[in-house]
């Protein structure tokens, strides 16, 4: 646990300004991200360092692995086009059982962050920081401290499941002595730290906004990670507002909860405009830049 790095700069020889990708918060909509993996890969811009929180920690970490978006695209389509192995997987990495709620004690649908990523990884993620192609932070939130904990060495698997150990879901981590949730709780879009001279920081925000109002009553599960949502949003918002990102990216999708993992064909096909945003974007900036 640690500050973050100090990035090699992807392109020294050109003097151009290194690129800090850096993925935020959001759930299911946090697909989102993939197409603007895409986009630099289109246009062969390689990230200095790559940071996420929760989703985007672990859509990160695989493109840190040296994975291509349009590789990340079919692993998600492939995963979740099959319902019943979705489900059946989930229910292998799940802790507690029904019987435990029944007599006080647990929480019958907890999930081991570690053993869901180790089922829907793609095979090419490595087990440890130092075998990433980029260098690669992930977001978690000291539960005890209150505070925001930048995991950039050792294991990666337990650091990204901590990042996304959203309470009352996802197990907590235990690491190096601290009890870590959820990077959401504390700085879902993590930008703020990495803002220097010679730098473009593209931080790329998939929180949800508010909805048209209506009177329907949330089910428990979705009340929940509704909460969560409403969090994410508000805080990225005001940290937006105090100190933007060199560029920032809005791709999350409309309508889409925290856990439609299974309209991952449907979120990725909405998100396609924001490609375009990405590469003109980031063209603009290394020209003002360059």
């Amino acid at each position: 646990m640690s500050r973050l790095p100090s990035p090699t700069p992807s392109r020294p020889a050109s003097g151009e300004p290194e690129l800090v990708l850096v993925l935020g918060a959001g759930g299911a909509r946090g697909l989102s991200h993939i197409p603007v993996l895409e986009a630099l890969d289109e246009l062969g811009v390689r990230p200095a360092l790559i940071a996420g929180c929760s989703m985007g920690a672990i859509v990160g970490a695989a493109y840190a692995a040296g994975l291509s978006g349009k590789e990340l695209r079919e692993h998600v389509a492939l995963t979740f086009r099959d319902r019943a192995r979705v489900i059946a997987r989930l229910l292998d990495a799940r802790i507690g059982k029904f019987t435990d709620l029944m007599r006080g004690l647990g929480n019958p649908v907890l999930i081991d962050g570690e053993r869901m990523l180790d089922l829907f990884w793609p095979e090419a993620v490595p087990d440890r920081f130092d075998q990433l192609q980029i260098p690669f932070a992930a977001l978690a939130t000291d539960y005890h401290l209150h505070a925001e904990v930048l995991l950039r060495d050792g294991p990666l698997t337990p650091a990204v499941a901590a990042s996304l150990a959203i309470p009352g879901l996802i197990r907590p981590v235990v690491i190096d002595g601290h009890v870590l949730i959820d990077g959401g709780a504390i700085n879902p879009l993590p930008y703020d730290r990495l803002l220097a001279p010679g730098r473009i920081v593209m931080a790329v925000d998939t929180s949800a906004p508010a909805t048209v109002s209506e009177t329907r009553i949330p089910e428990p599960l979705e009340a929940m990670l509704g909460v969560s949502q409403i969090l994410t949003r508000t805080i990225v918002q005001r940290m937006v507002e105090r100190q933007p990102p060199d560029i920032l990216i809005r791709a999350g999708v409309d309508g889409i909860g925290g856990l439609d993992f299974f309209k991952a064909q449907a979120i990725l096909e909405a998100s396609a405009p924001v490609k375009d945003e990405v590469k003109r974007r980031l063209s603009q900036a290394l020209e003002r830049r360059g």
